[in-house]
């Protein structure tokens, strides 16, 4: 646990695996009802194949001003200069505003965008978002579980949402509130601003909180990015296709690889192999296509 603002109170949690040598490691950012242990099964997949990560749970802010201010706080006090984000969600859009934040001196080197959405009036709570200070923790709670999928879904999804409500009921009311008042007000990114920054947009074919709408638009402001579509997943994919997200981020660190904003030890990297994987994955892909 670190505190990097002069209040106390802001403590963020974190889980750093893999090899301290890498400077420019992945960093998760989970979603609202998300903690730092969302990820645990890309921290155990990707540090056994060398990766350095970082997996985050952020304090109570209020305004994404003063999330990117104490993020940057955070890098510096780990001695990081540039990294790679990993965003779920609400963790994606503020990803976004802090590559937008940092435009002018670059702290990210790309990003990995799941289920991201960059305005947040796609809610349409924008008028709700400075009441939910105020309110009770089981209504926070109650909003946030309105959008976890209903209805029949298979065990690795089941398993996926009851891990994500467990983890919805650790977390206390500011928490929520800050979570929900950071996705809701009114805010959206400017592209212009991360326009050079290397860009994949992974997503979801079923049931998501994510409208077409909201997919599409992420679609129109990264033209050049890269697509990684899960054919299912819904919210949690790193939990529930956590294999098939685990390659996409690999495929997409590759371009990284034998520079110094690698986030894999070199001495790990086999080219071949990943080669072979993303053959296999390029395969399957057309097999479902079919």
């Amino acid at each position: 646990q670190i505190i990097v603002d002069d209040d106390d109170s802001k403590v963020w949690s974190l889980y750093d695996a893999g090899p301290r040598s890498i400077r420019c490691p992945l960093i998760f950012l989970p979603p609202v009802s998300g903690t730092a242990d969302v990820f645990f099964q890309q921290i155990l997949a990707l540090t056994g194949w060398g990766y350095r990560v970082i997996a985050l749970q952020y304090p109570v802010y209020w305004d994404h001003l003063e999330f990117c201010d104490g993020f940057r706080k955070l890098l510096d006090h780990l001695q990081l200069d540039k990294v790679h984000l990993f965003g779920a969600s609400l963790g994606g859009f503020l990803a976004q505003k802090f590559a937008e934040y940092t435009h002018k001196s670059p702290r990210v080197q790309s990003l990995i965008l799941c289920n991201a959405f960059s305005d947040t009036s796609i809610f349409n709570q924008t008028w709700t978002a400075n009441s939910f200070w105020l309110m009770p923790a089981f209504m926070l709670k109650k909003i946030v579980l309105g959008n976890f999928a209903s209805g029949p879904l298979d065990p690795e999804m089941a398993d996926g949402i009851d891990f994500m409500v467990d983890r919805l009921e650790s977390l206390g009311q500011s928490e929520l509130a800050s979570r929900l008042t950071l996705n809701c007000q009114n805010s959206y990114v400017e592209p212009h601003k991360i326009r050079d920054i290397p860009v994949t947009i992974m997503d979801v074919f079923d049931q998501s909180a994510l409208s077409t709408e909201a997919k599409e638009e992420m679609y129109k402001l990264y033209p050049n990015a890269r697509r990684a579509h899960l054919k299912t997943g819904g919210n949690f994919p790193y939990l529930c296709r956590s294999a098939e997200v685990n390659l996409y981020i690999q495929i997409h660190l590759l371009q990284f690889h034998g520079t110094r904003y690698a986030a894999i030890d070199p001495s790990m990297v086999s080219a071949e192999e990943l080669e072979v994987q993303k053959i296999s994955l390029h395969s399957s892909n057309e097999q479902e296509e079919q």
